[in-house]
């Protein structure tokens, strides 16, 4: 055990390089808060393209009380997500910021990443009792922002990369899909990578299932909302049993490491496949090695694999609990037993690896 003596031997130029930084992330921590409040209250769309603003005309816009929203703007300012004029008291969001912040429908739009930090906060208890007992956090036992928050942040790099990248990178997919081909989009969600390829292949039929009815109660409604009926169905159904067969294409995104028996997915594809068809495989571009984490994008998936991703697997008592960083051989491995052979790194982002997998 360190005393006192032992303390003042301590580099205390690095004390306080690492206090820096700890305090850096707490300042990030409570920020984050005052981001997600902006983002449900329609700040950050107020001030975007709005020119300067002061005060008042930002509560105005948004109907809120002057003064909450005056704080606010000072967490905006001393993060410099809002730029300061003292001698007009106007506040003026960047568009460069705005693309970021206020924009749904940019690629670049980060704000689902905050909106959500309340139902992951809100299971800390859980999760201290899970790291004690070796249970689980499932997926349906956080509240509903969780999954309007995954959805939202996951959608701009999907309408981004989906169908201009990634599905060229795949083997002949394309003109399968261009002539007209049945794919199933399984662990959907809220179905905006289904819908995105509806949009962009008239002539083929999608599937979207997923386990979590609310989930797909949304997908349905965006599909309405879209006009998308014709071609797109959504169905409650396990990443085991979801129903039909001679999918030319059968999609995971972002959810064979939430599985607690990925390979018992992988089977159940593998037999769901047309003769000639194939999966497309899209996990975070996080490596196993803890070292090559240390990023600020490691940094995010690690985070967030110790409070949702593994927490959800660990709860479905499978055979595995992968987390979002085991590794692109892992998952190679538990694809080639289930019958799935060829497997290939199609392309990749910085967030993402996109595979082909085949028998």
């Amino acid at each position: 055990m360190k005393t006192v003596a032992d303390a003042k031997k301590l580099d205390q130029d690095g004390v306080a390089e690492f206090l820096g930084r700890v305090a850096a992330d707490s300042a990030a921590a409570f920020a984050g808060l005052s981001t997600s409040i902006g983002a449900r209250l329609g700040l950050y769309t107020a001030l975007a393209g709005a020119g300067p603003l002061t005060s008042e005309e930002v509560a105005e816009r948004t109907g809120l009380v002057e003064r909450y929203v005056r704080e606010w703007l000072a967490v905006q300012v001393a993060g410099e997500y809002v730029l300061y004029d003292a001698g007009t008291s106007t506040y003026l969001l960047p568009d460069e910021h705005a693309a970021v912040l206020a924009d749904p429908g940019a690629p670049t739009y980060l704000v689902g990443a905050f909106t959500m930090l309340k139902p992951l906060y809100a299971t800390e208890d859980a999760l201290v009792d899970a790291y004690r007992t070796g249970e689980g956090v499932a997926w349906q036992e956080h509240g509903p922002e969780l999954y309007e928050g995954v959805a939202a942040f996951f959608r701009p790099g999907y309408a981004a990369m989906l169908v201009r990248e990634w599905l060229p990178a795949l083997d002949g997919v394309v003109e399968k899909l261009e002539r007209g081909a049945s794919v199933a989009d399984v662990g959907c969600g809220f179905g905006h990578s289904t819908l995105l390829m509806a949009q962009a292949f008239p002539k083929s039929r999608f599937h979207g299932f997923d386990f979590h009815a609310p989930s797909i109660e949304a997908a349905r409604g965006a599909a309405r909302e879209q006009g998308l009926g014709d071609r797109v169905t959504f169905d409650v159904a396990a990443t085991t049993d979801f129903p039909g067969g001679d999918y030319d294409l059968i999609t995971f995104f972002d959810c064979l490491h939430d599985l607690g028996d990925p390979g018992a997915a992988f089977r159940h594809a593998e037999r769901a496949l047309a003769a000639d068809g194939g999966c497309m495989v899209v996990e975070p571009n996080a490596p196993a090695d803890p070292l090559d984490l240390i990023s600020p994008i490691g940094r995010s998936f690690a985070s967030t694999s110790a409070v949702l991703c593994l927490p959800v697997a660990m709860a479905q008592k499978g055979p595995h609990a992968l987390g979002n960083h085991a590794g692109e051989e892992v998952m190679r491995s538990i694809a080639g037993e289930a019958g799935l052979h060829r497997w290939r790194l199609a392309t990749e982002t910085l967030t993402n690896r996109v595979y082909d997998v085949r028998r």
